[in-house]
């Protein structure tokens, strides 16, 4: 029983200097946030906190893993193509609507920042970034639009180039709301930007108006 608790306890240290670190790291960047001020905002003694981790470079990627398991990150497991995407539009809305939830959620906020921050400097998180964000993504949601151009639900194209197309401006709207967020700057008007995105896509491929359930 005691070996539980501290185990715990242990496991919820560990949580607590993560999120110090998310929170430093967010504010002035990876290399300005030293192991010392992350102890600091913790409450440990520095020398504590190599019970936890090892260095700061297992910190960061230990929050860099918390970017990419995500319902966003989940959506084509939960919902595979091949047995979601004949729902054609209906499946792009629950699609867009993982990525409003993550785009909007403070936490989620502050990774996204540390990743924009680091893509320039870091080469482990741009492979993270491009393996996560473009590869497994971009061929998921190609094969979508192929088995729904194959149901005739939409003109037939490039697959691969639709998806591209399809989740550009997502990205684009990503990076606006952290801006704006940055700049104290209200975000309300984007609250439905994502489905009207959805709406102006599907009227420019689909072949005719009706949604399959």
């Amino acid at each position: 029983m005691d070996a539980q608790i501290e185990a715990i306890k242990k496991g919820s240290t560990k949580e607590k200097i993560l999120d110090a670190a998310l929170e430093l790291i967010a504010q002035m960047g990876y290399q300005k946030a030293s192991m010392r001020k992350i102890a600091k905002k913790v409450g440990l003694r520095e020398s504590a906190i190599y019970n936890h981790y090892k260095n700061k470079e297992e910190i960061f990627f230990a929050i860099m893993q918390k970017l990419f398991v995500t319902d966003f990150d989940n959506f084509f497991l939960k919902k595979p193509p091949q047995e979601h995407a004949h729902r054609g539009k209906r499946y792009l809305y629950e699609y867009v609507a993982t990525i409003k939830l993550i785009s909007f959620d403070p936490k989620h906020e502050k990774l996204f920042r540390i990743v924009l921050w680091e893509l320039m400097e870091n080469s482990e998180v741009r492979k993270m970034f491009l393996e996560h964000f473009f590869d497994k993504n971009i061929k998921n949601l190609a094969e979508a639009f192929f088995l729904m151009m194959q149901k005739g639900l939409i003109r037939s194209g490039d697959p691969m180039l639709t998806a591209q197309e399809f989740f550009a401006p997502l990205f684009y709207f990503r990076i606006q709301i952290l801006l704006f967020k940055m700049e104290n700057r209200s975000t309300t008007h984007l609250s439905t930007i994502f489905e009207k995105h959805v709406d102006f896509f599907w009227e420019g491929v689909c072949i005719n108006s009706f949604e399959p359930t």
